[in-house]
């Protein structure tokens, strides 16, 4: 692989979901799961606020489910450049699908504890299936292609959310947190059979190249092997310990890695800042309602469906940095119009439309940022530098989100609001300053691709 910062040659949306039947199973199967995250994600909120009456119950569950991915995101990365990356997906789906069902024994304000492990144990799970998604995708679409891919990937998510975002809350009214559970495991066990029947091998290049090492099992290896590694628990933790502090080097040694890496922090931020107060915000600000709520969030899934189609096709014309660049800044411009109008105007609508043309910029960012992830990383080194983004932004959505909780009250919900907006006008002009030329003079190690 060499790094390139233009999008030039990129496939059409039609012709490469044409022509590759196994990106077509990785995105149907990610539209499947995240569809039933988004349904349990809202079942779990209703009930959980229903059965305890309580927003800090209801907090709780949010910093349970972001506080395990902080730690977890260390060393994930380290396990997936070592595993096949379909088998971690696979496996990762099933023992989720097993993990939700104690959710079923929740029945009251005593039992809230449950939908803490839950969420707990699930978060730690979710890290190692994203990770080795997004490690998957660039085995899947080698070289041109990726921006589409990307941005192809970033509209099943919002269409996961528009979907699953509007029935996760009538499956709980009609049939309460059980139904949503039973709606979830049989998203997560279709996940996995989709998974299983891609037909590329995604096993890391590392552990190809030392196959036949390995299937040789010579004296003379087996002994240098010895000599050279630790025995026991305490050798397995240095290997963890050495081959995570490998992937940072890598990031350290990147300056578009390093970039990206702030870009994570700065934003992520603001996200959990977003999280908490946006709420807030349209029933005090807007003075808006649930359906109000509901509508808005409509507006931003279906900005970002459309929104893909845009990245795919700007693609073939820009640069994957300028894509990320400006797309963070126009982001954040809007985002700062929708908090910062209910100054002088106080009316729903506006945020509605702002909602959904932010949509726009948000998917041609998301989709580049992912393509700049994958172009400046090798296959063996993939998973560690992504379960290190997924890990700090974890760290910094929690930040954000006990942040706003303190200072809403203190300096008021439109000026925290307007930081989350600021920030990716900060982290947008950064990325065009500070990657700029090295996203095509930077030369990233080749890939090993013959094998795959």
């Amino acid at each position: 692989m060499t790094s390139r910062d233009v999008g030039v040659g990129e496939p059409t949306v039609r012709g490469l979901l044409s022509s590759n039947r196994d990106l077509r199973l990785l995105l149907a199967a990610g539209l499947v799961t995240m569809t039933g995250d988004w349904m349990l994600s809202v079942g779990l909120v209703y009930t959980v606020y229903d059965v305890t009456g309580s927003t800090v119950a209801s907090a709780g569950a949010l910093v349970a489910a972001f506080v395990p991915q902080v730690l977890t995101g260390l060393v994930a990365g380290v396990f997936v450049d070592r595993w096949s990356r379909a088998r971690t997906m696979v496996v990762g789906n099933l023992l989720m699908a097993a993990g939700i069902t104690p959710l079923l024994l929740v029945h009251g304000a005593d039992d809230v504890w449950i939908v803490y492990a839950v969420l707990a144990a699930n978060a730690v799970l979710d890290v190692f299936v994203a990770t080795a998604d997004s490690a998957m995708l660039p085995l899947i679409v080698t070289g041109e292609g990726r921006l589409t891919a990307n941005a192809l990937n970033g509209q099943v998510g919002q269409v996961a959310r528009l979907v699953g975002g509007a029935t996760g809350g009538v499956v709980a009214a009609a049939g309460g947190l059980g139904a949503v559970v039973v709606a979830d495991v049989a998203t997560f066990l279709l996940a996995a059979l989709l998974v299983q029947l891609i037909r590329t091998p995604t096993r890391p290049a590392r552990e190809l190249a030392r196959e036949p090492v390995d299937r040789a099992g010579s004296e003379e290896a087996g002994s240098e092997e010895a000599g050279s590694e630790e025995a026991g628990p305490v050798g397995a933790v240095r290997r963890v310990v050495l081959e995570w502090a490998e992937g940072a080097a890598t990031v350290r040694r990147s300056r578009v890695l390093k970039v990206l890496l702030a870009f994570s922090l700065i934003t992520a931020v603001g996200e959990g800042i977003m999280g908490t107060l946006f709420t807030p915000y349209v029933k005090d600000i807007l003075e808006g309602n649930a359906a109000t709520l509901g509508t808005i969030n409509s507006a931003q899934a279906v900005g970002g469906i459309l929104g893909g189609f845009v990245a795919a096709a700007a693609g073939r014309r820009w640069s994957a940095r300028a894509l990320f660049g400006w797309g963070a800044v126009v982001f954040g411009l809007i985002d700062l119009a929708i908090f910062v109008y209910p100054v002088v105007y106080v009316a729903a609508w506006p945020a509605v439309l702002g909602m959904a043309l932010v949509g726009f910029p948000g998917a041609v960012c998301i989709a580049a940022r992912t393509t700049l992830l994958q172009d400046h990383s090798t296959d063996e080194q993939r998973g560690r530098i992504f379960a290190l983004i997924f890990g700090v932004t974890a760290l910094s959505l929690t930040v954000g989100a006990v942040t706003a909780g303190f200072l809403g009250e203190s300096l008021g919900i439109i000026q925290v609001l307007a930081l989350q907006g600021g920030g990716y006008v900060a982290a947008g002009s950064m990325v065009l300053v500070f990657i700029g030329s090295a996203a095509r003079v930077e030369a990233a190690p080749i890939e090993q691709t013959a094998d795959l």
